[in-house]
């Protein structure tokens, strides 16, 4: 069976950076918020331009931490795509604000910025909600159209939160570093992402000491800077462990070698595929860390059981768009609302897709597909 991510090749690179990091937490004894961790903050900050990295227990953490340092909540718009993990809308909900979907760009299958704002003056107009914050979604590892979404933010006194969960290291032309494209950033170190622990783990990345000093109470329960058992605010148990942040410490020396390796993966796709499937789209200038390579192909679904013929897995991201789920029902949007993203939804589907995937095998998956398509 050929992985659809290759962690165990990853592994044997820097088999013994891992063992002798984790080998060093469990000698210290400092399991939680150990030095290692604070070693991480500052790589990853260093790593993205920002002035503050604050790592975290999963990139829907991160994202919580972010809009609970914003103070976001009842009564409150938050603008996204509905066409995301669910734990875009997700976190938003938990915060009691309510989640409002805008339509996708079809090339990037971002958030397009023409439809953000027209969702932003439909919320106005109607006059029940105050707009408060945009959270774009890097998907697939493309960084979305940050240069026009700012331009909106700031002409409707909006707040950004990157969502860049699938896209940590990406670049847009500014040739600035996901996630430092926000007010706040987001990723997640779930181990199938570009930059993947061992476990679940995330960080929130900003440039503002205030929200900084926020978030970094709220990561421990809400601590005082002055006194940990004198909490100021409501918290969260969400910091990362001493044991993932050791791990990530080694799995970095390796990441912008691998960022280098998934462009000439993508590419050999690009190629082997050409004229068989709808191929995914990246904007002139920017960089993807391609967390996924997702094309389209009305016979998806005949490719993919042709594919498990074959041995070769594959996956669907996403076929529920976010407007369209049970959980998501109570916002009152139906089947037709936002028509690129459900035309995408029906047609989108993934392949194997990591850093040391051999042009062999992608000839094989791109052969297998062409039986199928002709």
């Amino acid at each position: 069976m050929i992985p659809f991510i290759d962690l165990k090749k990853q592994y044997n690179l820097i088999r013994d950076d891992v063992i002798a990091g984790i080998d060093r937490v469990l000698e210290s004894g400092h399991y939680i918020l150990g030095e290692e961790v604070g070693e991480l903050d500052r790589q990853l900050a260093e790593y993205t331009g920002v002035r503050y990295a604050l790592s975290c227990s999963s990139g829907t953490d991160a994202l919580s931490m972010a809009l609970m340092a914003l103070e976001i909540g009842p009564g409150d718009a938050v603008f996204t795509t509905p066409f995301t993990f669910f734990a875009t809308p997700e976190t938003v909900a938990l915060t009691g604000a309510t989640p409002v979907f805008a339509d996708i760009d079809e090339k990037t299958y971002n958030l397009d910025p023409v439809k953000l704002e027209e969702a932003i003056e439909k919320v106005i107009k109607e006059g029940k909600l105050k707009p408060k914050c945009i959270i774009p979604v890097d998907l697939f590892g493309q960084c979305a159209d940050y240069a026009a979404i700012r331009v909106i933010a700031d002409k409707y006194s909006l707040k950004i939160v990157q969502d860049a969960c699938q896209a940590f290291g990406a670049k847009d032309p500014s040739g600035k570093v996901a996630p430092s494209h926000g007010d706040i950033g987001c990723t997640s170190f779930f181990p199938a992402k570009p930059l993947g622990c061992y476990g679940d783990g995330g960080a929130v990345f900003t440039d503002d000491e205030e929200l900084y000093k926020k978030m970094y109470s709220i990561l421990v329960h809400g601590r005082s800077a002055e006194d940990k058992y004198d909490n100021e605010r409501i918290g969260l148990n969400a910091r990362l462990d001493t044991i993932q942040a050791a791990v990530l410490l080694a799995k970095l020396k390796l990441f912008p070698g691998e960022v280098e390796k998934r462009q000439t993966v993508a590419q050999a796709y690009m190629e082997e595929l050409a004229g068989l499937v709808s191929l995914p789209v990246i904007q002139p200038g920017n960089l993807s860390v391609w967390a996924q390579f997702c094309p389209r192909s009305a016979k998806f679904a005949a490719i993919q059981e042709a594919l498990k013929q074959n041995d070769i897995p594959s996956a669907r991201y996403y076929p529920i768009p976010m407007h369209l789920l049970k959980a998501m029902k109570y916002l009152g949007y139906k089947e037709g609302d936002f028509p690129v993203t459900e035309a995408c939804a029906k047609d989108i589907f993934a392949l194997p897709m990591h850093p040391y995937l051999d042009r062999e095998i992608i000839h094989k998956i791109a052969t297998v597909i062409a039986s199928v398509v002709g």
